[in-house]
């Protein structure tokens, strides 16, 4: 059993589901003409197979195998007085598959019955059976009870009300929609959403149904209603191609949507019919990206240094000593400038290391370059640094991101980085690969920033994610990421602390252009207590601020500001416009901010010391020099 409570967890992010065990029993021999649940007796350990690929593919918690084990339903297939036995096996069954990390949901569905058409009398049955069921699940051990793939809401009311009579643990209350967006007995999302929050459920949303697109719909009309919503789409709906039924959602499919759902504020995905392991692979990849739970990381230290003999337990090098950059963060003297400088996508670095000369004169203090920036295909961000150091004698800051390596080459390379040298690195998720030149490329995903935030900091003890004493400690000073204008500013703000927590050490904003969104920012982030490079792009022209308004994730710039870009016109006038605004922004929070991180577009590094001017830069005349050079 996990450490925490799956009530707990609820409230800490993402979770991801398990997919289909029907679609996959079928698959794997077992004949429709009993009930499926009959496995659980009859082949225990190919349930088993199936939730322990469910497990390793990245569910935070599976389902039991007892989706028709109530005893309406089993007394059709004439095994009523197999139901106990069935529904305390498949417990045993995943209990022993999910391990201790990973929670277990008894899964209840519908009776089957019409339910309009039954008696009073007939409804109290159905429902007398629904708690039954629901009884021998929760005294054998589950974490929650998800009641799913309800056609009729007023026999989920009724399933929902008889458990919270007799239990308090989660319950998971899924509908099932037509694609006219209503139950069987005409109820709309927006209406089972309020009637299962005045009834106690823990988490509610739909599953079946159709595919990822029509519950993304359903999605949106649940989530306003304050209650953590879950969305478990078939894998599409069914077509019958040469007398088979296949389902047409890929897993790249499911993970394109997960992300859209994760966006607008699902808490939990996971798959139902016709979903495959691989499907789930993609969910937990998806999850990672926004914000999941760092499973891998989790998972790799289970036997970490809390329970693994370690030689030494050292205390990372404190902040100031880890380079110069984070002395002069540290510190309290002057103002600590972060300039953009991107790796070429060929092979002739010049540009950028004339770039870097020219910022250098001017007195910047590190270059930071991205890591693939947008999901675009460039040299290396390392070996830039690597050039820029040898023929600029400069530091820089080197991104992370999580998007493009697995757990190992993530290790590997953050162990690579600190013998090459590199101290500063910000750590990100990164933007999926769909968003750039290769929409194709595999996104990897198995951590997120967290989580890479997580491996720094335990590297920074001398102790590697296995938790095994790597002889020496690293000493990366590490920055973090931050939308303050994020449209899910609660769950932003919890991100922040929890990549603080981590070990973050200081947070590099996206740009902002409106004073009371960055005021806001900082104020709710005071008693966090760590130092902030504000970001700052200055716009080039009207066109580039709604592109960047309207197609890059975290940048929110107001009506307003856009109205003011297109007023200039393009050209000269609109880059000084630009550069304006930037100082505005900057004057705004400069004794509020340790410094700025300003990514200037096009490759115009001149307007980053145009901006530095407004609080005083001093510009050495070496700069225009370099410049002219």
């Amino acid at each position: 059993m996990p450490q925490i409570s799956l009530a707990e967890r609820i409230s800490l992010g993402p979770i991801v589901l398990d997919g289909a065990m029907g679609t996959q029993l079928y698959q794997r021999g077992q004949f429709i003409n009993k009930p499926l649940e009959s496995a659980n007796l009859t082949s225990p350990d190919l349930v088993s197979a199936v939730h322990r690929e469910y497990v390793s593919a990245g569910a935070d918690a599976i389902e039991t195998n007892t989706f028709a084990a109530n005893e309406i339903k089993l007394q059709r297939a004439g095994l009523a007085d197999d139901h106990d036995r069935i529904n305390l096996a498949a417990v045993r069954i995943a209990q022993e598959a999910a391990g201790d990390d990973v929670y277990v949901l008894g899964a209840i569905g519908p009776s089957g019955s019409l339910w309009s058409a039954l008696t009073e009398e007939e409804r109290s049955s159905v429902t007398a059976a629904h708690l039954r069921q629901a009884q021998v699940l929760i005294d054998a051990g589950v974490d929650g009870i998800v009641l799913e793939t309800f056609g009729w809401a007023d026999e989920l009311y009724a399933a929902l009300d008889a458990i919270r009579k007799v239990s308090d643990l989660p319950v998971f209350a899924f509908a099932s929609f037509t694609s006219g967006q209503l139950t069987a007995d005409g109820a709309d999302p927006a209406s089972v959403a309020r009637a299962l929050k005045r009834r106690g459920a823990s988490v509610i949303g739909a599953n079946c149904s159709d595919g990822p697109q029509q519950l993304f719909e359903t999605a949106g009309q649940m989530v306003p209603y304050g209650l953590p919503v879950g969305i478990v789409p078939n894998a599409g709906y069914p077509k019958n191609v040469d007398g088979r039924l296949i389902y047409m959602a890929t897993p790249e499919y499911f993970g394109v949507y997960a992300r859209r759902m994760l966006k607008v504020g699902v808490a939990v995905i996971g798959g139902c019919c016709g979903t495959s392991p691989d499907h789930i692979r993609s969910l937990r990849a998806a999850s990672n990206m926004a914000g999941g739970s760092a499973a891998a990381v989790s998972q790799a230290s289970a036997a970490g240094p809390e329970t693994r003999e370690i030689d030494v337990i050292r205390d990372p090098i404190p902040f100031a000593e880890r380079s110069g950059l984070a002395a002069k963060i540290a510190g309290d003297e002057g103002f600590v400038v972060s300039v953009e400088v991107n790796p070429p996508p060929g092979l002739d670095a010049s540009k950028s290391i004339a770039a870097a000369r020219m910022l250098k004169a001017a007195g910047v203090d590190v270059i930071n370059i991205a890591d693939g920036p947008r999901a675009s295909a460039r040299m290396s961000n390392w070996s830039l640094s690597l050039q820029v150091r040898r023929e600029v004698e400069m530091d820089s800051i080197v991104h992370v991101c999580s998007r493009d390596r697995n757990l190992l080459g993530l290790q590997s390379d953050l162990l690579a980085y600190h013998m090459m040298g590199i101290r500063n690195v910000v750590i990100i998720t990164g933007d999926p690969p769909k968003m750039g030149d290769y929409p194709h490329a595999t996104a990897v995903f198995d951590l997120d920033s967290i989580g890479t935030i997580t491996m720094a900091s335990q590297l920074n003890r001398g102790i590697d994610p296995a938790g095994r004493d790597i002889g020496a400690r690293t000493q990366f000073a590490i920055a973090c990421g931050a939308e303050p204008a994020a449209l899910d500013y609660d769950r932003e703000i919890r991100r922040l602390e929890r990549k603080i927590n981590a070990g973050a050490s200081y947070i590099m904003t996206q740009p902002v252009y409106d004073p009371a969104v960055l005021d806001r920012f900082l104020t709710d982030i005071e008693g966090f207590g760590v130092p902030v490079l504000v970001g700052l792009v200055p716009l080039a022209s009207h066109r580039n601020a709604e592109f960047l308004h309207n197609e890059i994730p975290g940048m929110q710039i107001p009506a307003a500001i856009r109205a003011r870009m297109e007023s200039v016109g393009s050209g000269p006038d609109a880059r000084s416009e630009g550069v304006r605004i930037a100082q505005e922004m900057l004057l705004a929070v400069k004794d509020r901010v340790r410094g700025a991180y300003i990514m200037p577009p096009f490759g115009r590094y001149e307007a980053a010391i145009e901006i530095l001017q407004c609080v005083g830069y001093e510009i050495p005349d070496a700069y225009r020099e370099n410049w002219r050079a």
